[in-house]
C-alpha cells in the first residue's frame, strides 16, 4: 500500500506540474504581442499631421495604415511577436525611409520616429 500511495502521489504531482506548465504557456501566448508607436517629423523636426503610416506584415504581406494625429503620432497595437514588420510613411507624395521591426526585438513597446523631407 505504501508503494501504491507513492505512485499515486507522484502521478498527482506530475499532473499538477503539467497543468501549471500548460497554463503558463497559454498565458504567455495570450500576452505575446507588441505595440509600435512613433511620430512623423518634417525636415525641421516638426510633427506632420495627416501623414499616412503603412505597416506591412512580412509573413502575409498585408498592409495596415494609420493617419498621423495632430501631434504627428501614430500607433499600431496587437502586433505578433514572431513576425517581422516594415513601416514607412508618406506625406504629400513624399515617402520616408522604410524601417524594419524584427521578430527578434523582444521589446513590448517599440518606438520609431519617421522623417519625411519637406524641402
Amino acid at each position: 500500500m505504501n508503494r501504491l500511495f507513492h505512485r499515486s502521489l507522484a502521478l498527482a504531482s506530475f499532473v499538477l506540474l503539467f497543468i501549471a506548465l500548460v497554463s503558463a504557456v497559454a498565458l504567455a501566448q495570450s500576452n505575446a504581442s507588441k505595440t509600435l508607436q512613433g511620430k512623423i517629423l518634417s525636415s525641421e523636426e516638426t510633427p506632420l499631421s495627416g501623414a499616412i503610416v503603412y505597416l506591412q506584415d512580412n509573413k502575409t504581406n498585408t498592409i495596415r495604415s494609420f493617419i498621423s494625429t495632430n501631434d504627428g503620432s501614430y500607433r499600431f497595437g496587437q502586433l505578433a511577436t514572431d513576425t517581422d514588420y516594415k513601416v514607412w510613411a508618406q506625406y504629400k507624395n513624399t515617402k520616408s525611409s522604410t524601417r524594419t521591426i524584427s521578430s527578434y526585438d523582444s521589446r513590448k513597446l517599440v518606438t520609431i520616429d519617421l522623417h519625411i523631407k519637406t524641402k
